[in-house]
């Protein structure tokens, strides 16, 4: 990276810092949330089709968001005695569901209700209800490259440069806004997991990377190009795998020109939720820790994608960089300095999307005793992922509305490996993630951050 790349870089940061550091909280002006928002899924499998579904039948009134925060959570303003506590869809104008469009890309050409029977989440009646809709959503050709996805092979699939291959993304997100009519859009990657790359020259700048469209450079991954697409097109976007995508420099400086949102990566789902949990609970009691075992098993599409090595390196790389930021082994070296850390995952085909992964927790208290904790977590990834992608589409349509662009670590809350500014750590504990959200929101519309000191009911000026 060159000298003055870096420092364009550190600039957009330091502004960015400042413009989030209010003294006295002053509410944003946030464009109003009216006409439609398309959402637009690179990946019709089971997360997106779960999530589909869920949407429409949430929107029929036939079942209810559970886990999405967006839609179910409360936000406390103020102090405790003053007992304001809405909804945050109500606090915040978000997008409302029955405005949401979708639309999608894949290598198979089955629509969403077949995509659905396929993946085998939901029941069958309950893909029944919404068939009629799901019929209607017929993917468009996906951009695919063997060389980044090496046990999936599809002949639904663009042809050309990747330059023509970009441009062709771009005329689909075009297309989509104006045959639906849509007045916003946002793209959320649901796509299988692409092998681990490093960043490459080709990634440092806009001009590089345009240069390695042209080129066909062979760093240039398909999820690159749908971001690259849609951030040209002023389309958030949000990567929900674990591979380099938009955590490269020329994306990340085309989106802060294009006053463009981007978030990731990894939707933060089943093991690694727990994991999230449990650690920030051991630290906070300072609980040492020897070793933390952690295997998977699950056959569905996602389970085969993660049996080629490649693939698997990026998901253990985002799986493992969790428990490194929470503990801090450098700060507290006789708690966590030599934890060992293991994680596997095995393609275990009868599992389909029902994934089981146990964790063997060695950790140690008083004295240096020894304990252990075990978990058994039999979770279903897709329904765990469906509302994510909802709340990260609402909430990057938000973002962009407020007129946030760039990186957007207030979403952190929802990912395994948040990306982050260069210059600070990521903030791996979901409960600091979950107040920096909060927080977020609260800023947005001119709240006071909540402290929870609490000392004004106690005699106490705070």
């Amino acid at each position: 990276m060159s000298i003055k790349h870096l420092n364009t870089r550190n600039q957009v940061f330091y502004r960015y810092k400042i413009s989030l550091e209010w003294s006295m909280p002053q509410k944003i002006e946030i464009k109003p949330a009216e006409g439609k928002l398309g959402v637009l899924l690179p990946g019709l499998g089971a997360v997106s089709t779960t999530f589909i579904a869920g949407v429409m039948r949430i929107r029929k009134g036939l079942s209810k968001p559970y886990g999405s925060v967006s839609q179910m959570q409360t936000i406390r303003l103020g102090g405790r005695d003053e007992k304001r506590y809405p909804l945050i869809k109500d606090f915040v104008p978000l997008a409302n569901l029955k405005d949401i469009e979708f639309a999608a890309w894949d290598i198979f050409e089955d629509n969403a209700y077949e995509a659905a029977i396929k993946a085998g989440v939901l029941d069958k009646k309950d893909l029944e209800d919404v068939r009629k809709e799901m019929d209607k959503i017929k993917p468009m050709k996906a951009v695919f490259d063997r060389n980044f996805v090496k046990n999936l092979d599809g002949t639904h699939v663009k042809s050309g440069t990747k330059w023509d291959l970009a441009e062709q993304v771009r005329e689909d997100i075009r297309k989509f806004r104006k045959e639906k009519k849509l007045a916003r859009i946002v793209t959320v990657w649901c796509g299988s997991t692409e092998v681990h790359t490093e960043r490459k020259r080709v990634h440092e700048t806009i001009e590089s990377f345009e240069k390695g469209l042209r080129e066909n450079s062979e760093h240039i991954s398909p999820s690159m190009i749908y971001a690259y697409a849609s951030i040209m097109e002023g389309v958030p976007y949000a990567n929900g795998a674990p591979h380099l995508t938009t955590d490269i420099p020329a994306l990340e400086e085309l989106a802060i020109r294009k006053g463009v949102p981007i978030s990731g990566k990894d939707f933060k789902t089943g093991q690694t939720l727990l994991k999230t949990v449990i650690a920030p609970g051991l630290k906070a009691r300072m609980l040492g820790v020897k070793g933390w075992f952690s295997t998977n098993i699950l056959g569905n599409r996602d389970g085969l994608v993660l049996d080629d090595p490649g693939s698997f390196r990026s998901k253990e790389i985002s799986k493992k960089s969790a428990l490194e930021f929470i503990f801090q082994p450098e700060i507290y070296p006789d708690l966590y300095k030599n934890a060992y850390h293991k994680v596997r995952i095995n393609y275990y085909p009868p599992k389909g999307d029902d994934k089981e992964g146990w964790d063997n927790i060695d950790i140690f208290g008083w004295l240096g005793y020894p304990m252990q904790i075990k978990v058994n977590f039999l979770c279903k990834d897709s329904i765990l992922a469906a509302p994510i992608v909802l709340d990260l589409a609402l909430f990057m349509d938000l973002a962009q509305r407020a007129g946030f662009k760039g990186i957007q670590e207030w979403l952190s809350f929802y990912y395994k490996a948040p990306m982050h500014s260069p210059e600070v750590y990521p903030e791996h504990d979901l409960f600091i993630q979950h107040t920096k959200l909060k927080n977020t929101l609260r800023r947005m519309m001119g709240e006071e951050f909540i402290t929870h000191l609490g000392l004004k009911y106690y005699g106490v000026k705070e």
